[in-house]
């Protein structure tokens, strides 16, 4: 079990290291003010770093899908009913995703045919990537909540397991509530910002939780 608890640490780790790396190269999570010309004409102007992005996300999302299975296999014993909550949103979570970032990828596509285009065609490819875009963002509303479930299920297993501090899931129980009433909002008003800071509570935790995994577990 410690070696799975160290393993589940360090995908913890490597998503976050993986998320910071593809929104570096352009990928983009939440679209708040979505400008598909900009967009496109990013795409234009770095194919690649768009097409590592792409390459990158579908690794994260396999991580995505490996952890909670691990948390299930060491964490399930404490409490099956929460086990089976965090890894069927957590699964979930990650397989909106990769359904999306299909429809996501196309926009390579679209970028090189809009770079040379103009007029009525120009507009047609610009609408499909703004409702490419709108798509992305409302899924990633629904990502975040599932997020958020999984989050808090797993933060009460790690509490009632005795192995994680107290405080650690605790944080995570607190992240998890905030970040879910955030995008819960979001969903029903789609205008509604979510707290930046609410970002760095869900940051925080992971990293605290990772490093516990594994580094500290005995």
């Amino acid at each position: 079990m410690i070696i799975l608890m160290r393993l589940a640490g360090f995908l913890f780790l490597l998503i976050l290291v993986l998320n910071t790396v593809m929104t570096a190269l352009g990928y983009i999570h939440d679209i708040s003010d979505i400008d598909s010309h900009a967009e496109l004409q990013k795409i234009n102007d770095h194919p690649k770093r768009f097409q590592v992005s792409i390459v990158l996300a579908y690794i994260e999302h396999f991580c995505d899908i490996t952890l909670p299975i691990l948390l299930f296999i060491v964490f399930s014993p404490y409490n099956i009913i929460l086990g089976i909550v965090g890894i069927t949103f957590r699964i979930g979570e990650a397989s909106i995703q990769i359904y999306t970032d299909k429809n996501y990828g196309r926009l390579l596509n679209i970028a090189r045919q809009y770079s040379g285009t103009s007029g009525a065609e120009k507009k047609s490819l610009s609408d499909l990537a703004h409702k490419i875009l709108k798509t992305k963002d409302s899924r990633f509303t629904f990502v975040m909540i599932f997020w958020s479930i999984n989050t808090l299920a797993f933060s009460i297993l790690f509490i009632t397991s005795g192995v994680v501090l107290l405080f650690i899931g605790w944080l995570g129980i607190f992240a998890s509530i905030s970040y879910g009433i955030g995008y819960g909002i979001k969903l029903v008003k789609p205008n509604f910002k979510v707290l930046w800071y609410w970002g760095i509570l869900a940051l925080l935790f992971e990293i605290i939780i990772g490093g516990w995994l594994l580094f500290f577990v005995s």
